[in-house]
């Protein structure tokens, strides 16, 4: 009989929490640190924009705007980091100690074991704010005296659709560097190498289309889409460019189109990783 994968995941879900909740002061103190980084950053941007008012020249990402861009990155990354950051961590060590075995074991599809096993619940606090940030330049945009915004009902759809699109390439990213450790042994600098490459898309793609960034704008969205992630779905619900342009629609396409085949490229990693993990008993 085969196992309701909806019920596995609801069941590792409601296992995490009960673990987070055996523990409430350390998850208080976690939800709290990761509001104090984000009320910093937001401190950060609010000063940026004492000197000026876009970020990038022309390229329509005002303080408003910008601030929906930078609740995008927080609604992806922190989902990311929830779901699936504390099993790529753990995989090394599971493939050190033999815990792969038993996985492997299981009669359930390996990579989704592996990926959805444990669960960060403390790493949504910066999903809630940013809600609140998104609900307040959301409110700012519809209420300000010279061209007011307010997104559409298909803009905040295809926003949505797109996040998913841009939580999914996150994933598949991180479930290729976590299959390295069958190869490496251990991968302890999976983290850090994580935070190097998602670093880029923090930012507006703009500011690399230019002298010697454009090689890093092109390769980070063709080759490791990683600025189509936040950039594609904040497009959508900020509008920078309005009326939008060929490239804008292309950038949707392609954004659809790297989801694919970000999915099926992490997938053959992984099975062809398996194929060369070797017991820890042998």
């Amino acid at each position: 009989m085969k196992p309701s994968y909806g019920k596995v995941l609801a069941t590792f879900a409601r296992n995490s929490l009960v673990r987070d909740m055996t523990f409430r002061t350390n998850f208080i103190l976690q939800c709290i640190s990761s509001l104090g980084w984000t009320a910093m950053n937001v401190g950060f941007y609010l000063i940026i924009f004492q000197y000026t008012d876009t970020i990038g020249e022309g390229s329509g990402w005002d303080r408003e705007k910008f601030f929906l861009f930078i609740a995008t990155t927080w609604f992806i990354n922190s989902l990311v980091q929830a779901f699936f950051m504390p099993n790529a961590e753990e995989f090394s060590e599971m493939i050190r100690t033999g815990g792969l075995d038993f996985a492997l074991l299981k009669p359930i599809d390996t990579q989704f074991l592996i990926s959805f096993r444990r669960m960060d619940w403390s790493a949504l606090s910066n999903f809630f704010a940013g809600l609140l940030i998104a609900g307040v330049a959301l409110f700012r945009l519809a209420t300000r005296d010279v061209d007011p915004m307010i997104p559409s009902a298909l803009s905040v759809i295809l926003y949505l659709i797109f996040l998913a699109c841009g939580v999914t390439i996150m994933y598949s990213l991180m479930i290729c560097l976590s299959a390295t450790s069958i190869w490496l042994g251990r991968n302890q600098t999976l983290y850090n190498f994580w935070f190097y490459i998602t670093n880029f898309s923090r930012y507006p793609m703009e500011i690399y289309n230019r002298g010697w960034g454009a090689p890093l704008y092109g390769f980070f969205t063709f080759v490791i889409p990683v600025l189509l992630v936040v950039n594609v779905p904040a497009r959508l619900i900020a509008k920078p460019i309005d009326p939008r342009t060929d490239q804008e629609w292309m950038f949707m396409g392609w954004a659809l189109v790297a989801t694919v085949l970000s999915v099926l490229a992490s997938r053959w990693v992984f099975r062809k990783a398996l194929l060369s993990y070797r017991s820890a008993s042998s």
